[in-house]
């Protein structure tokens, strides 16, 4: 039997074993008791338009806040870990090792209820977010835009200071637009991770007119023992990540991207 035969054969047996699978759990499910759990529509019902109109809306809002605050610190800390200045690079560093080794989970428990308990200072739900999610996600855009800014050609920089420019305008007028023309795809998957971190909102202790899609669809498990809030939840979270994800693999095909070093979490 030759290679192909085999090779052939080999995906035969494998495609008829996921069939023989799928037709044994197809008549082992209790189909009845899984509708009951994930798609009872009067239950689905009561979600709506609380579910987009609170949940929805408040994490989008979240993970809004969250980025633009993470994409400015992350500018000046790339920045400053590609310095010529010894000390901003040991900062840069030793910044981005702590945020990339921390979970997020810590950040706003520390956030949440250690500053304000060692300080006596406390921040509104906003502040919290914004810093907790920033915070951390900085850490990742950090080295993912210096990673951009070592991409961009030399000769940009050598033509750009061939001309006059000073080092600060070569690099905020030369340097950075192409350096964010090639690190579009990971930032924005960066933004698809800091939407999912964004469901650690819940540990602050919400209001019913904070909740995100997280809290929103475990305070309906809680209610009506249902695993239907969850299920929209998730709709909804598909929502933000499919369409993200679509734009962040246009952008790969359209500009290219960089892959750096632990930019992944």
């Amino acid at each position: 039997m030759g290679r192909r035969q085999r090779a052939r054969l080999s995906r035969g047996i494998q495609y008829g074993l996921l069939v023989v699978v799928a037709v044994v759990l197809a008549f082992l499910a209790d189909w009845g008791q899984i509708g009951r759990a994930f798609f009872n529509i009067e239950v689905g019902a009561k979600q709506f338009p609380d579910v987009i109109t609170t949940a929805l809306v408040n994490t989008i809002v979240y993970t809004a806040v969250g980025f633009a605050f993470g994409l400015g610190l992350g500018i000046v800390l790339a920045l400053m870990k590609l310095s010529s200045v010894g000390p901003y690079r040991w900062i840069a560093t030793a910044y981005i090792e702590l945020f990339r080794g921390l979970p997020a989970l810590l950040v706003f428990i520390a956030l949440g209820f250690g500053v304000p308990i060692a300080f006596q200072l406390r921040f509104d739900i906003y502040s919290t977010v914004m810093l907790s999610l920033g915070l951390v996600g900085s850490a990742y855009i950090a080295e993912t835009i210096r990673a951009g800014i070592q991409a961009v050609p030399k000769g940009q920089v050598e033509a750009a200071r061939s001309l006059g420019m000073s080092p600060a305008r070569t690099m905020l007028t030369v340097v950075l637009p192409q350096a964010f023309r090639i690190i579009l795809p990971p930032l924005t998957n960066e933004l698809i991770l800091l939407t999912k971190d964004s469901s650690l909102v819940y540990l602050l202790g919400l209001t019913s007119e904070q909740y995100e899609l997280a809290k929103f669809g475990r305070g309906a498990l809680n209610q009506y023992q249902s695993l239907t809030p969850i299920l929209i939840a998730g709709l909804c979270y598909l929502v933000i990540t499919i369409p993200l994800s679509r734009l962040s693999d246009l952008l790969e095909r359209k500009y290219g991207g960089v892959r750096t070093k632990g930019a992944t979490k």
